[in-house]
This record gives structure tokens, C-alpha cells and sequence, in this order.
């Protein structure tokens, strides 16, 4: 494992504690955002089919 300038004088076991937030926030933000885009298309199939149901 490489020292780089940013992790130089730091605890290892921080900046891997780090990295896993890091992660986490984008995992959260993928699935956040994979979700809204879900409901949105369940929500315009669901006007969709309105607009064409028997009245």
C-alpha cells in the first residue's frame, strides 16, 4: 500500500474509515437516485394508463 501526501501522518484505520463513508454516500446517492427515477416512471405509467382507461 502506497503512502500518499494526503494519507502521510494520518491513522490508516481513519482514512479506511473514510473511504467506507465515502462509499456509503455514494451507494446512498445511487440508490436515492435510482428510486426517484422508479417512482417517477411508476407514476407517469400509471397517468399513462388514466389517459387511456374506458370512461
Amino acid at each position: 500500500m502506497t503512502d500518499t501526501s494526503e494519507e502521510r501522518g494520518r491513522d490508516p484505520i481513519a482514512a479506511k474509515n473514510e473511504k467506507w463513508k465515502e462509499n456509503g454516500v455514494a451507494l446512498r446517492a445511487f440508490f436515492y437516485i435510482f428510486g426517484t427515477h422508479l417512482f417517477a416512471g411508476f407514476v407517469w405509467l400509471l397517468f399513462l394508463l388514466g389517459k387511456h382507461a374506458e370512461k
